[in-house]
């Protein structure tokens, strides 16, 4: 049995990637998106479930014939690598967004936490943040 793994919340930094993103949904039983899948591509994230398929990626890649997207997302990237056995990184993150009403979409990767805060929101968002953790912009 692993151990679950916890730093003191200062112990964590984040840093504002560059770009906006969009968040899409697709349905389950469609093709992959190939217009995420380019050379260029250097940051997205591909989710399928029984019930749908959401894209995460650059505003830009996504094509007008795509119906169901929600734009203008920035990420904040969790310095990593964060152990798999670490407990609450998230909850320790977003409770203090939730509770001053700012929205998150949260991914995960093997390394670390990514939080997706829309734009309107990033100051304020950064602001509080910086409260607890080192927020790099």
């Amino acid at each position: 049995m692993s151990e679950s793994t916890s730093l003191p919340p200062h112990a964590l930094t984040m840093r504002v990637l560059p770009g906006r993103l969009a968040v899409c949904r697709l349905d389950a039983d469609g093709p992959l998106p190939a217009w995420v899948f380019h050379a260029e591509a250097r940051f997205f994230s591909v989710m399928r479930t029984p019930e749908e398929t959401s894209v995460v990626c650059p505003q830009d890649d996504v094509p007008p014939s795509v119906g169901r997207v929600d734009r203008d997302w920035v990420a904040l990237k969790v310095d990593g690598p964060l152990p798999l056995t670490m407990t609450g990184v998230t909850a320790k993150l977003t409770t203090p967004l939730a509770s001053a009403g700012i929205p998150v979409f949260a991914l995960s990767t093997y390394d670390t936490d990514y939080l997706l805060i829309k734009a309107e929101h990033l100051e304020r968002a950064v602001a509080l943040l910086r409260t607890r953790f080192t927020v790099v912009a």
